[in-house]
């Protein structure tokens, strides 16, 4: 523990007093839940308004734009550690950063891997650039060009002003698994309920890195409970899964009849189908899938496997599992998923585009099976 600081016991031997900046929205509550399972005891400050607490936490209601609700929460303290979850203003993270400073001795921010600057164009590492945006940022015009990565590259600034050496940063790509609040693997699995010829997008060889919700809670509990500081992208490994085992998973944690057909990259482009949000997850990006976790994994980061998490997000769908819906004007609130009209003309296009059977065309055949389910014939997977 830091001498002056937050007291307690000292982490690596557990029992560890937590304190996290929100805890009800999908990766805030997976860390509640598994700090309790571990045995810490565990704060939360939210507003209250979204999300419901996870049983066992000592919950405090209060705004972190609020600066009395902040000085209030400080004087509960102290704590072993704080996770911030929430902050996507740096305004807002200093002025948390600078009343926890004497009562918390870590302090964890969740940040993205959108402040790398280069990102999605190229692969990126944890000395790739990062874009620039002072601490004490306002929230800026919403419609800003890259305006979300550029707050939370002032959101580390803001923590690291009052927590160097003592600050843990997180930058995932996509977290997938139970309590998903942005939709994508939700979509993908509502979508392969429903049966029928699917759309499936581009190359199903093509290499993706989401990882478990569950997988960087752990790993962030591992890095409060060891003292490891530093920076972290967070990441599965390089070949981990493909877009075609995404696909499969979802096939078979659904047990529809759902018959995926793969159509290529260039026929999308020409019809103008949204990357990312129309059809989740996937983006032609070089960079997009390219994020080195190397040193997460060196520091203990773990991922299981797709399937795993496809198949207990499933479950927890199934069992009428709803997600925290993000207010309106969030700035991660977007629409996900085509819709199924536009879908039907789409595969009806791309059928008529074969029709002729022309060698050297995009394909010799709209239909077939690959080892992903339906689709166009391709070359065996590569990763």
């Amino acid at each position: 523990m830091g001498a002056g600081r937050a007291a307690g016991r000292c982490a690596s031997i557990g029992g560890v007093r937590l304190l996290v900046l929100g805890g009800t929205w999908f990766l805030g509550r997976a860390l509640v839940e598994s700090a309790l399972e571990r045995g810490h005891s565990v704060t939360t400050f939210n507003r209250g308004r979204t999300g419901v607490d996870v049983a066992g936490v000592e919950a405090v209601r209060g705004d972190r734009e609020v600066p009395a609700d902040l000085a209030r929460l400080a004087q509960l303290g102290p704590w072993d550690a704080a996770i911030d979850t929430s902050g996507s203003v740096p305004r807002d993270v200093l002025a948390a950063a600078r009343l926890l400073a004497e009562r918390v001795d870590r302090f964890l921010l969740v940040s993205t891997v959108s402040v790398y600057s280069e990102w999605p164009h190229r692969g990126v590492s944890e000395t790739s650039p990062v874009r620039d945006d002072a601490p004490d940022a306002g929230p800026g015009p919403p419609a800003a060009q890259g305006t979300y990565g550029t707050l939370k590259a002032g959101c580390e600034r803001a923590v690291h002003a009052w927590f160097e050496g003592r600050a843990v940063v997180l930058r995932p790509g996509v977290i997938l698994g139970p309590y998903e609040n942005i939709g994508r693997l939700p979509w993908w699995l509502r979508r392969m309920h429903r049966g029928g010829r699917v759309l499936a997008p581009g190359r199903p060889d093509r290499a993706i890195q989401p990882v478990d919700v569950r997988d960087v809670a752990a790993f962030a509990l591992d890095c409060l409970e060891k003292g490891t500081t530093g920076t972290f992208n967070v990441a599965a490994p390089r070949g981990h899964a493909s877009f075609s085992d995404l696909v499969r998973a979802c096939v078979q944690a659904t047990g529809g009849d759902a018959e995926p057909v793969w159509v290529d990259e260039e026929f999308l482009a020409e019809h103008d189908v949204r990357q990312w949000t129309e059809l989740p997850l996937w983006r032609v990006a070089l960079g997009t899938w390219e994020v080195s976790a190397e040193q997460a994994r060196a520091a203990g980061l773990a991922c299981r496997p797709l399937a795993e998490t496809v198949m207990d997000t499933w479950r927890w769908l199934s069992a009428g599992g709803l997600p925290v819906e993000l207010p309106p004007g969030h700035v991660r609130k977007h629409e996900h998923g085509i819709d199924p009209t536009r879908e039907r003309d789409l595969l009806s296009a791309w059928d008529r585009s074969f029709r002729h059977d022309q060698p050297g065309g995009r394909g010799s055949r709209p239909r077939g099976t690959d080892d992903a389910g339906g689709g166009e014939v391709l070359d065996p997977l590569t990763e």
